[in-house]
């Protein structure tokens, strides 16, 4: 609490705001400086849950009014939240780890606050999502990916949900449970051997991260009896690149034009091509030219 006074005491912290305050996912020691200087100053913190929040502001030393805002009851427990805000007090809220409105409560939460014109303060901190990405080494493609959270519990829709990560051209971050991971390792070999970076337990003692082929994924989890327990966050990475062909382009640009020229002339064909998948013009007609010669 030194070090955060320290390093964050002289910061502004405005009375009457809501803190949205990131904690630890497992370890005790990543908790941030000014998360601690907030939780030090909060008048109110409001939690998930009572008991897992009191033993967490008791290992740093620090003991404060709690009040429950979790899943349940959310919408109504917010109008008291906005009462105290309202009232001119620092209410810090804490999910039960990591980052709070990201797939823990405290979205509708921010959402009563904002309506309510109160002003929301994010303190960053520790987050499952970000420490994976950290450590997936995602050379060979841009870094983009779509959070999924966490997919259906209906075997079908999960499996539609799965078969349009086959062609997204981005990765694919998605949560799973303990008692759901074999199931989704089951669903996910569908993609072959899709590279899938998979991390559990996260910061906790048995950290594991691994990189392993979407259809390996079972067979990794069968190795350890212990592999599945605890909590899960995956990357499904992208497809990989396809390979140029024809005047530099792309297995897909080329199945586009293909299928334009079936249906139009050559320079309507490659004037639309072109606007659709954004390829030089000069070798789409080069290549269409070829195409129509060897009809």
């Amino acid at each position: 609490m030194t070090a955060a006074q320290d390093a964050a005491g002289q910061q502004h912290y405005p009375q009457g705001a809501l803190y949205l305050v990131a904690t630890p996912i497992g370890n005790l020691a990543d908790i941030g400086l000014r998360a601690l200087q907030v939780l030090g100053l909060a008048d109110t913190v409001a939690c998930e849950d009572t008991r897992h929040t009191a033993s967490l502001l008791k290992a740093y030393g620090l003991h404060k009014p709690l009040l429950a805002v979790h899943q349940h009851n959310e919408a109504e427990a917010a109008q008291a939240v906005i009462a105290r805000l309202r009232e001119g007090q620092r209410v810090a809220y804490v999910s039960d780890a990591g980052t709070p409105g990201v797939s823990d409560p405290g979205a509708r939460l921010v959402d009563a606050a904002v309506a309510a014109g109160l002003r929301c303060v994010p303190i960053p901190g520790p987050s499952s999502l970000t420490s994976l990405l950290s450590v997936t080494g995602h050379a060979g493609w841009d870094g983009r990916f779509v959070f999924l959270g966490f997919l259906s519990t209906r075997a079908t829709e999960r499996q539609r949900e799965i078969g349009a990560m086959a062609t997204s051209p981005m990765g694919s971050l998605i949560l799973e449970a303990p008692h759901r991971i074999e199931a989704l390792a089951r669903d996910l070999a569908v993609l072959g051997e899709r590279p899938v970076t998979v991390g559990r337990e996260l910061t906790k003692q048995f950290e594991e991260v691994a990189r392993v082929s979407a259809a390996g994924l079972a067979a990794w989890l069968d190795q350890e009896p212990h592999r599945t327990r605890g909590e899960f966050v995956l990357l499904v990475h992208p497809p990989a690149a396809a390979a140029p062909d024809e005047e530099g382009l792309d297995a897909a640009t080329l199945r586009t034009l293909d299928l334009l020229l079936a249906e139009l002339p050559v320079k309507a064909a490659v004037k639309l091509c072109a606007e659709i998948t954004g390829a030089a013009r000069n070798a789409l007609y080069a290549c269409a030219l070829e195409r129509r010669q060897k009809d």
